[in-house]
């Protein structure tokens, strides 16, 4: 007799003698089908492991390389034959000139989480559709009525790239920045009105009242702030526990808990004449004063880049600030005046002749080192000759901060909220770039001990070094013989309203200084064409919802298949263990019962009658 034990959930044991033989078989047979279902159930669990592991691994790469693929197939010719395509268009009506833009965007993908997919569009030679005029518009307030004229080459430039069966849907927004601002209102009413009457006469695009507009310098603030964003992809979803985060409070929902989302960048930009901030403030903000309450109200802004107004996840609350006068070259200007100033009394005061020939220069420690200029003003020159010292020049801009004692200032007193220094980022534009990168070759990630070494040694460098160095071509291509000489200050005064106008700390280590982002000049206008476009997603995510109920179990993705695909695993290898388990305990008296039996029949007692198993 061989006795084989099969140690699973039925405990089974069984006995093979030749009298056991049929049920031998009747047993095996039962075993090898349970074994063979687990078996097959393992498979299947193993199987769709490895499938979704695949499946998500390959979604999980594509998801992060995603936006780097987008960089390159923004660079393609745009395929004006694709009838899912809509188009936009923006008109940038500056102080020295006017700008169009066409954009283009593929249909919603229905997702009210997703914003559109606008990209700026390109012609056959896959160039950017843009085109520039000159003047700026505000050169017609005392001729209104020629305004349509001079900006009707702009719109037929458009009309031509963007097909004709979509004129009629395609919004146009004509938007004045800075020339039209300082015109008084009956002026900028009266061109307005031109625009609105002309227009819509010699073009069919999708153009009312609202779409032309003077915008504020804080709007405008805001729209750059969404363009770099958007191309950096801080407004995207992410499952990317490399992606920076940040915990959030939403406006007007202060009862509600935090959300976590993307870190988006602030953004500094340092022009010719002014200089702007603007930064997300996740935080509820509080102030030191009821004074300071009223400014901030018209320093932050508050806005729902969403389709639908009830979603809170695409709200965001940014700092915007602009400071003229606090540009580079305006920041020269004040410098130079307060010399010529201050060196004009001392010579009173004193009886010098300081500055007024070139045998005696006034000495400038913001020149590098013998560097000459010269200062004109009321008809008189003073000549200044560049002592080079960073330091020095540092000690003498400080001052032109106008920085106060209140808590929560920055540049003029102006109210700032608090920067996360910790959690966050900032790219830095145009003299930022270019103190950085055009003499010092340092641009890109900032680092402050690194920046004011580099910028001691170039002040001290001797001119005729400087100057022996640009002929050979060892600056940037568009470095000039004027960024060559006011290099130091510029430096000083980058480093100045960077540190102590905005309080950065100076090993604050996450600003990127940078011209252009992903390789192509982001303007404000995409911020504006995305914002003011917002709401055409729900007309696509209406007629999807017209199309049917069906198609809403299409939009079920992977891995909620496979969700219901392991619960009815789970069901199918409990009710298994169920049985396995009741056979174990079938199995179980049978045995009793027979050992009863033969334990009767070695005494020669009669065996009793005991109740089977129900």
């Amino acid at each position: 007799r061989i006795s084989i034990s099969c140690l699973l959930p039925a405990s089974w044991h069984f006995s093979i003698s030749p009298v056991g033989c049929p049920r031998l078989l009747n047993t095996t047979l039962r075993q090898i089908v349970v074994m063979g279902i687990l078996a097959a159930a393992v498979s299947l669990l193993y199987y769709s492991l490895v499938v979704i592991r695949n499946k998500y691994g390959r979604a999980y790469r594509d998801r992060r390389f995603h936006r780097y693929l987008a960089r390159v197939t923004d660079t393609e010719a745009t395929d004006t034959n694709n009838p899912n395509l809509n188009y936009g268009i923006v008109v940038d009506c500056g102080s020295s000139g006017s700008r169009i833009f066409v954009y283009c965007w593929p249909r919603h993908n229905g997702n009210p989480h997703d914003l559109l997919d606008i990209k700026q569009m390109r012609d056959k030679t896959r160039k950017p559709v843009v085109m520039k005029i000159k003047p700026g518009i505000s050169e017609f307030a005392s001729s209104p009525e020629k305004v349509s004229d001079y900006i009707s080459p702009l719109l037929s430039f458009a009309a031509e790239h963007v097909p004709r069966a979509k004129h009629k849907e395609t919004p146009l927004y004509i938007l004045c920045t800075a020339g039209m601002r300082i015109l008084p209102e009956s002026q900028q009413k009266a061109i307005l009105e031109d625009l609105l009457t002309d227009i819509p006469v010699h073009f069919d695009f999708l153009f009312s009242d609202s779409h032309a507009e003077v915008i504020s310098g804080k709007q405008e603030g805001v729209y750059a702030w969404i363009g770099i964003n958007f191309v950096l992809g801080r407004f995207e979803h992410t499952d990317d526990e490399d992606e920076a985060i940040v915990e959030v409070h939403v406006p007007g929902s202060e009862n509600k808990e935090a959300i976590f989302r993307k870190r988006t960048v602030g953004i500094l930009d340092m022009g010719g004449v002014s200089t702007q901030i603007a930064y997300e403030v996740p935080k509820t903000v509080s102030f030191a004063s009821s004074q300071q309450e009223e400014v901030a109200k018209n320093l932050l802004a508050e806005f729902n880049l969403g389709c639908d107004a009830h979603q809170t996840e695409h709200v965001y609350r940014v700092y915007v600030a602009t400071f003229l006068g606090f540009g580079g070259n305006a920041a020269r200007q004040r410098y130079e005046d307060s010399l010529f100033t201050s060196t004009a009394l001392k010579n009173r005061l004193l009886g010098q002749q300081t500055g007024l020939t070139s045998d005696s220069p006034c000495l400038d420690p913001c020149l590098p080192l013998d560097a000459q200029d010269e200062i004109q003003q009321n008809g008189q020159t003073m000549y200044l000759r560049g002592t080079g010292d960073f330091n020095l020049c540092r000690e003498i801009i400080q001052p032109f901060m106008n920085k106060t004692n209140e808590t929560q200032t920055s540049l003029n007193g102006v109210y700032q909220p608090a920067v996360h220094f910790e959690n966050s980022e900032f790219y830095g534009f145009s003299e930022f770039y270019y103190c950085t990168e055009d003499v010092l070759r340092m641009g890109g990630d900032y680092n402050a001990a690194k920046f004011i070494k580099a910028a001691k040694d170039y002040c001290a460098t001797k001119w005729s070094v400087l100057r022996e160095r640009f002929d050979r071509g060892l600056y940037a291509s568009h470095a000039d013989l004027h960024r060559l000489k006011y290099q130091c200050f510029k430096s000083a005064w980058m480093y100045e309203v960077f540190h102590s106008g905005f309080s950065f700390p100076e090993s604050y280590s996450n600003l990127k200084t940078a011209l252009q982002v992903y390789d192509k000049e982001v303007q404000w206008t995409l911020g504006a064409i995305l914002y003011r476009t917002r709401f055409l997603p729900l007309r696509d995510i209406q007629q999807e919802n017209f199309r049917g109920s069906h198609s809403h179990w299409r939009s079920f993705s992977f891995v909620y298949n496979h969700y219901l695909f392991f619960a009815c695993f789970l069901v199918v290898l409990l009710s298994i263990l169920l049985y396995l388990l009741r056979l174990r305990r079938i199995h179980r008296r049978m045995l009793r019962n027979s050992s009863s039996t033969s334990l009767w029949i070695e005494e020669g007692l009669p065996p009793q009658k005991i109740a089977g198993p129900l």
